[in-house]
C-alpha cells in the first residue's frame, strides 16, 4: 500500500508541476528556475523521449496504458520482494502513469524542464521518475537481486 501512495504522491507532483507551467508560463516561454543550470521552458510533447513518434500519440496512449497495468501488477505482486526493487518500480509506475494523465488528456505531454549547460530533451517530472527508477530497477536487477532476494534466499537441499 505505501508504494501506490508514494506513486500517487509523485503523480500528483508531476501533474501539479505541469498544471502550474501551463498556465504560468505562455507555450514555448520561459522563465528562470536555477541560474546557469535550468530554465522552465512550457513545450507540448506529442512524442515520446526526444520527441520520438510524434505522429503516434494514440499508440503512445495505449502502451503507456498497459505499461502502467503492468507496473501496478509487478508492484502489488511483489515481483521484487525487497523494498529497493519496489521503489525503483514505483518511480516507474508513477512516471509512466504521469505521462499517461497528459496523453490522454489533452494528447501531447507537458514538458518544462530545459537545461542549460547542455543541449538537452526538454523533460518533467514524470521522465525523472521514470529515468530514475528505471536505472534503479535495472542496477538493482543487475546488482543486487541475487543478494536480496533471489537464489540467495532460496532454500537448499541441505535446509531439508
Amino acid at each position: 500500500m505505501v508504494y501506490f501512495i508514494a506513486a500517487a504522491l509523485l503523480v500528483a507532483l508531476d501533474q501539479m508541476v505541469k498544471h502550474l507551467v501551463s498556465t504560468g508560463i505562455p507555450l514555448g516561454g520561459s522563465v528562470p528556475f536555477l541560474p546557469h543550470i535550468m530554465d522552465l521552458t512550457y513545450v507540448q510533447n506529442t512524442g515520446c523521449a526526444f520527441s520520438l513518434l510524434e505522429e503516434h500519440t494514440w499508440l503512445l496512449t495505449l502502451t503507456s496504458a498497459v505499461l502502467s497495468a503492468a507496473l501496478a501488477w509487478a508492484v502489488a505482486k511483489k515481483f521484487f520482494r525487497h523494498p529497493l526493487g519496489r521503489s525503483a518500480l514505483t518511480l516507474v509506475l508513477a512516471g509512466a502513469v504521469g505521462n499517461l494523465i497528459d496523453r490522454a488528456a489533452y494528447g501531447y505531454v507537458v514538458d518544462m524542464f530545459r537545461t542549460l549547460f547542455m543541449d538537452f530533451a526538454v523533460f518533467n517530472v514524470a521522465d525523472i521518475c521514470v529515468v530514475v527508477g528505471g536505472i534503479a530497477a535495472a542496477a538493482y536487477y543487475l546488482f543486487l537481486y541475487d543478494k536480496l532476494e533471489g537464489r540467495a534466499n532460496e532454500p537448499t537441499q541441505a535446509d531439508g
